[in-house]
């Protein structure tokens, strides 16, 4: 059976796959996954049908790629996603390593090709996702800065909060009292 595969970006959680999901739907696409950065679809779509879901797409913050370059910067971003949300702590991985075998490219010319599109580093992009990680666990309140800091691999509770300060503004603890600052009892939600 002939299949499409779609490139999609921005996807970045579990509600961007239902949302490309209800997209699919909404135009009686009929697909067999949907995924982090793809959907395989069951047939060769025309030109109105692409057209259809581009438009869709777009109206609620995804795109589809169709440039080569752009499509392998989305699976570097896609594989960094993945790395960062892994329950399993395969982040102590080495991160050139990982990318290389995801990718099935070399390191360096991935890292040439991310600064030159994205205008930043790989490592900034991923220290950025480590960080917003970071941020949900302190967030959720049920793990210790430490706990954190070994989860999320860092060689010290230290080494994490001087990068959570540089790129958030404020110390892990300032940013978890704002959460909890924020955070409205149930009983009090209207």
């Amino acid at each position: 059976m002939p299949q499409t595969i779609l490139h999609i970006k921005n996807m970045v959680c579990p509600r961007c796959i239902m949302a490309v999901r209800d997209v699919l739907h909404r135009y009686e696409i009929p697909f067999s996954s949907v995924s982090l950065g793809e959907a395989t679809i069951e047939k060769i779509l025309n030109e109105n049908e692409r057209e259809n879901i581009h438009k869709a797409l777009d109206a609620i913050g995804f795109e589809l790629i169709e440039d080569k370059r752009d499509l392998t910067v989305e699976n570097i971003k896609q594989a960094i996603l993945r790395l960062v949300r892994q329950k399993n702590n395969d982040i102590r991985t080495n991160l050139s390593d990982y990318l290389e075998a995801q990718c099935r490219q070399d390191y360096s010319a991935l890292s040439k090709l991310f600064s030159e599109v994205c205008g930043t580093t790989i490592e900034k992009y991923f220290i950025a996702q480590k960080i917003e990680r970071v941020k949900e666990l302190l967030a959720d309140n049920e793990l210790t800065l430490g706990e954190i800091a070994d989860f999320m691999n860092y060689s010290s509770t230290a080494y994490l909060s001087a990068q959570f300060k540089q790129v958030v503004g404020m110390t892990p603890s300032q940013f978890k009292q704002r959460a909890q600052d924020m955070r409205k009892p149930i009983d009090q939600i209207l």
